[in-house]
């Protein structure tokens, strides 16, 4: 059964004329709805993730900071978010929803949050959108539960993952594929275990050419029994934050290769939502949804 993660919480209000559209969270899964990829059953209302979980990612005093509103201006000005205790209670929902669709994903081959990807979150701060790293938080959930032994992030949002790549960077049994823009946010690039910096306006083509490469050779050399998948639709060229060539098609032809690759491998895979900031809210919406259709044709 196609399972996805979303509750009310996802769509949290931000000041008026804040540029980050959280308006997504709530039209993703109102129009899979409409169009019958999915029904009310589909829909997995995720909880809130338990510290214990929390702090295998993340440093004590950071949560404890975070969790009682005592960042630093700085720190906040970092996040990009102001600071709300429902802002916090919507991160460690988010992040309950990418470890329940773990399980799911284990059990059934897929699980898909509306939201997460929140690759820019280190160990001891938030950065760029991003507050608590949910695949990093998921991964160590699952390898010290023995539910995996080899995890591969394929991290194709349009900017690199860094907190997850400084995160595991010490650590053989995940490792991190980032395929993202060359000159885009963050201006200091961390290493990942693969990165492949991309041109400005590189186009459909060119990004899938090495994408039809690269990621089955990974998947041949790790022979990884869980994938987590980032699968931000800021890479398209319309995205205003974005600087990448890609077209909707080409963005679906990228999920549909990523989603098949894993299908086809019997490799379980974990989708969270990532980055999208075009100017038209509908190509966000619909880029977004192009996954869960996908995925609703691949594997049910």
């Amino acid at each position: 059964m196609l399972k996805i993660a979303w509750n009310s919480l996802y769509a949290h209000p931000l000041p008026q004329g804040h540029r980050f559209p959280m308006e997504k969270y709530n039209l993703i899964p109102e129009q899979l709805l409409y169009e019958g990829t999915i029904s009310e059953d589909n829909i997995h209302q995720p909880k809130f993730l338990d510290e214990e979980i929390i702090l295998l990612a993340h440093d004590k005093s950071y949560w404890h900071h975070l969790q009682e509103g005592k960042l630093t201006t700085k720190e906040i000005r970092k996040t990009g978010f102001p600071w709300s205790r429902q802002l916090v209670k919507r991160e460690i929902s988010i992040a309950q929803g990418t470890i329940d669709l773990s399980l799911h994903a284990l059990q059934y081959g897929i699980g898909l949050n509306v939201a997460g990807g929140t690759h820019h979150a280190y160990k001891d701060r938030g950065e760029g959108f991003c507050l608590l790293n949910d695949f990093a938080m998921a991964s160590l959930y699952c390898l010290k539960a023995n539910l995996a032994k080899q995890i591969l992030i394929v991290d194709l949002d349009v900017h690199q993952g860094n907190g997850s790549a400084v995160i595991f960077e010490n650590k053989p049994d995940v490792f991190t594929f980032s395929m993202h823009g060359a000159n885009n946010y963050p201006l200091y690039k961390e290493k990942s275990d693969l990165d492949i910096a991309l041109p400005d306006k590189t186009g459909d083509e060119e990004y899938l050419k090495i994408l039809y490469v690269q990621l089955p050779e990974l998947i041949d050399r790790l022979q990884p029994d869980l994938i987590f998948y980032q699968s931000g639709v800021d890479v398209l060229a319309t995205d205003k934050l974005g600087r990448l060539g890609l077209t909707i098609a080409g963005c679906k032809k990228r999920d549909e290769f990523v989603l098949r690759t894993c299908k086809q491998n019997d490799i379980p895979v974990v989708v969270s939502m990532g980055g999208g900031y075009s100017k038209k809210l509908a190509d966000i919406v619909e880029a977004h949804s192009n996954t869960f259709r996908l995925a609703a044709d691949i594997y049910f």
